[in-house]
């Protein structure tokens, strides 16, 4: 147990830093984890990377059914030697061929047309411009080879298929364009290395050329993908000088009808707001706010998944720019998210309301008012895990960040049963998060002379047990933060201070108003 006289000291200590404690938000809001290409691929909820082309037969060819009887079964060899041969005619029913078999839904022989040596030869026909036909052809195969693993695609990368492809995105012919725009997607979306490429041959800008209020829907949905692929990645993100001249596009695109283009230009915007307040901010500037809110309300999850990740990038930024969320009315859309029947997007609420939270008074009081504090704590005690710990988070902000009433109201809420619950969690981390938002919580009652009626609470919530449970942990962290809280506010000499002791009325704490705002503080 702590002398009196280390524990005056200490509780000045601790006066002294809650006046300063909730002042750094920019430290408090965390961005998104760096996540590896292998886990965001296996994401059942995120943009596809790469789509490989399986229409046995496009409407955008240029009528080459005469062609079909002679493309069936032929053998790769033979298709290679047709490839090779002279014959425009051969070399042209050759590649249909190839593409033809590389478009099987099932196990398509990547491997074996690569070693076959067929990838340079469809390179060497995208500059066949006498030959349109041949030249959509080649980048058909080139897309449905490009498509499948890293080293597939890299060998259409290293082959020089790149700058062709870009070049093709003039074409007079739009079924070429458009089959250039599908395989400059999947080569973009294989890498950043493979996607820098691509936007280093110019493709960014001549993309933007195609979206025209004529291009048909089927094309536009390609050149939209294509675009979401080149803002994508973050180890490293594209060079934002460039891909930001996709914004005015995506904030058109932003109203469009179609629910593919609209998904995929909000993957765009949640992949340029996922870095620094400035790019944050260049989004911001773009106009796009008050949309992307509006959408937090899409029924379709396939639009509303990426219209969320973006708004909850933004408020990752600073106070000014979470603000423009909170002036769209984005709290209103994040009260009903923090329900949302799917788990990722309830975690998704939670964590965009933990950075909110990690905001000024002002913005933590717009939260309150929202009436977002009990579907928050219906989260923290009711949710899956991950909401649980991202609900966790947002508290821990709240009492961080938060005045006086603020703190009552959440505690009125009952807040402290939930949370006190997740001190018992197998995952240290979070147990630290409480512990943090725990801490803040009795610094406050102390301060305003509560201290014993709060630790009582605590107590009876079972969260003295669970703090005591954890001075035997095995990480340092977990077992030195229980440690100080239970020496702190739990030993005995921790006695209030009588000169500001609360009166008790109608068994709620009522505080002397020299030290109290207005409205004083009661649990």
């Amino acid at each position: 147990m702590p002398s009196q006289e280390n524990y005056v000291s200490g509780r000045q200590n601790r006066l002294t830093s809650f006046k300063n404690k909730g002042k750094d938000a920019d430290e408090m809001r965390r961005r998104r984890k760096e996540v590896s290409v292998e886990l965001r691929k296996a994401r059942k909820d995120d943009q596809l990377l790469k789509r490989r082309n399986l229409n046995a037969e496009d409407d955008c060819t240029l009528r080459l059914q005469e062609n079909a009887q002679s493309t069936v079964d032929m053998t790769i060899e033979a298709i290679i030697e047709g490839m090779d041969s002279g014959d425009d005619h051969l070399q042209l029913v050759s590649t249909q061929a190839a593409r033809k078999t590389l478009s099987k839904e099932m196990n398509p022989p990547i491997d074996a047309m690569i070693e076959s040596g067929i990838v340079p030869r469809c390179v060497e026909f995208l500059s066949r411009f006498d030959n349109p036909s041949l030249q959509f052809e080649a980048s058909w195969t080139l897309t449905n080879i490009a498509s499948g693993t890293s080293e597939q695609t890299d060998t259409v990368v290293k082959c020089g298929a790149v700058p062709k492809l870009v070049q093709l995105l003039g074409s007079s012919y739009m079924h070429v364009t458009e089959q250039a725009v599908w395989a400059l997607g999947n080569i973009a979306g294989d890498c950043p290395t493979s996607r820098d490429l691509v936007l280093k041959f110019g493709a960014m800008p001549a993309l933007l050329e195609l979206i025209k209020p004529d291009t048909t829907v089927s094309f536009l949905r390609n050149v939209v993908w294509t675009l979401s692929n080149l803002c994508r990645n973050k180890n490293p993100p594209p060079p934002f000088e460039i891909v930001r001249m996709s914004l005015p596009a995506l904030s058109r695109l932003l109203h469009y009808s179609d629910m593919d283009v609209l998904a995929d230009a909000c993957w765009a915007l949640s992949y340029l707001t996922d870095g620094t307040n400035d790019k944050i901010q260049a989004v911001v500037d773009a106009g796009v706010v008050p949309r992307l809110v509006e959408l937090l309300g899409a029924s379709k999850v396939t639009v509303l998944t990426p219209a969320l990740r973006a708004v909850g990038n933004i408020v990752t930024g600073n106070d000014v720019q979470t603000d423009a969320v909170i002036q769209a009315g984005g709290l209103t859309y994040l009260r009903e998210l923090l329900n949302h029947p799917r788990l990722n997007i309830m975690k998704e609420a939670a964590w965009t309301v933990s950075n909110i939270t990690a905001g000024n008074v002002d913005q933590i009081q717009e939260v309150v008012n929202a009436g977002i504090l009990e579907p928050l704590i219906h989260v923290l005690g009711s949710g899956d895990f991950r909401s649980q710990k991202e609900a966790a988070w947002a508290v821990t902000n709240f009492t961080s960040g938060g005045n006086i009433q603020q703190m009552a109201a959440i505690l009125h809420m009952g807040v402290l049963g939930p949370f006190c619950d997740l001190l018992g969690s197998k995952d240290w981390r979070t147990a630290v998060v409480v512990m943090d938002g725990l801490s803040n919580i009795l610094e406050t009652a102390e301060k305003m002379g509560a201290l014993d009626r709060v630790a009582l609470m605590i107590e009876e919530c079972r969260g003295l047990d669970k703090l005591e449970l954890l001075q035997n942990h095995e990480n340092e962290q977990v077992y030195q933060k229980s440690l100080n809280i239970i020496d702190n506010y739990f030993s005995e000499g921790d006695g209030e201070d009588p000169s500001i002791v609360p009166r008790q009325t109608n068994g709620q704490l009522d505080f002397n108003t020299n030290t109290v705002p207005d409205g004083g503080f009661s649990f």
